[in-house]
């Protein structure tokens, strides 16, 4: 049995950390977060937490440091690596074991794959990964889950669908990754340059039951959920294999046409051209939904980690 002082003080590096019946005990407890959102609350009061966003971020960044508010505590840190001492030459895990004596726990966003687990190495108190480079993001994948759970009412039995950059999009392997704990259909849908990274499939692998295809037309009517992503241009080598893909699926309203009733629409954000706009006043549109979970996800996530629960 779960409890929650098996949290405290452990790291969030990677959705390949938890297991079923810990995934379910956050969405819980993120669920428990409803309230304390909308008035506020002293559980975290005195705490300090540590946002060093090396990448940019708007959702990320701004829902974690509203998390630590809402409960009561503080945040320090930087949101451009150019305003830090790493601009002077000084390592990251130096940053680190600098930054984690003013702090309670660490909040990083890095460009390199292995940054997370660089810093829960070097760091003595919790580190929460908010985005490794094109590897992995764990607290987004906590807030899909809750946010398909709160729409649809559970994860098992549903068909799913990620769209779009499957092979830089750090949001899909953790999500897949999470998904791999329950009785669901997987569609993996990009073209052939963005497929799935083999090695996240290798880790999934006869645990979760998955498709993968560049047909996203034949399969919309079968979906309960469809996970669109951007095509991200910043992880792309050659700009010229950006332009090759940057509209391989664009979903709209008229497209939506042939999806189930109670199909939910989401996107990690931001989004470009892969969702219009004519989307968001439909009863599919959950990703301005989407971003409000992350709220309650990340409250829970570090009153957990912290040992305030």
């Amino acid at each position: 049995m779960v409890e929650a002082s098996s949290f405290k003080g452990r790291d969030v590096v990677s959705m390949l950390d938890f297991n079923r019946e810990e995934i379910d005990f956050i969405l819980d407890k993120a669920s428990e977060m409803k309230p304390l959102a909308e008035r506020g609350s002293d559980l975290l009061k005195g705490r300090i937490l540590a946002t060093l966003f090396f990448e940019p971020s708007t959702r990320t960044r701004l829902s974690f440091e509203a998390a630590m508010h809402r409960l009561g505590g503080e945040v320090i840190g930087f949101a451009q690596p150019g305003v830090s001492s790493i601009a002077k030459g000084e390592s990251f895990e130096d940053t680190i074991r600098t930054v984690e004596n003013y702090a309670d726990v660490i909040v990083v966003r890095h460009p390199e794959e292995d940054s997370a687990v660089r810093a829960a190495r070097v760091a003595e108190i919790p580190v929460i990964n908010a985005g490794s480079g094109p590897w992995e993001h764990p607290t987004q994948a906590l807030l899909d889950l809750h946010t398909i759970r709160e729409a649809k009412g559970r994860i098992d039995g549903l068909n799913i669908a990620l769209v779009g950059d499957l092979l830089y999009g750090r949001t899909v392997h953790s999500l897949a990754f999470a998904l791999a704990n329950y009785d669901v259909k997987l569609y993996l849908v990009s073209p052939p340059q963005l497929k799935m990274r083999r090695d996240v499939l290798e880790k999934v692998e006869g645990r979760l039951n998955y498709v993968e295809t560049g047909d996203l037309k034949s399969i919309l009517p079968e979906l309960d959920v469809l996970y669109v992503t951007r095509v991200q241009k910043e992880r792309f080598p050659r700009p010229e294999d950006y332009e090759a893909v940057k509209d391989a699926y664009r979903i709209d309203r008229e497209m939506l046409r042939d999806a189930r009733e109670d199909l939910i629409v989401m996107h990690p954000l931001p989004r470009v051209t892969e969702i219009a706009t004519d989307v968001d006043e439909t009863p599919h549109a959950w990703y301005f939904r989407q971003v409000r979970h992350g709220l309650y996800v990340r409250m829970a996530l570090l009153a957990l980690v912290l040992g305030a629960l």
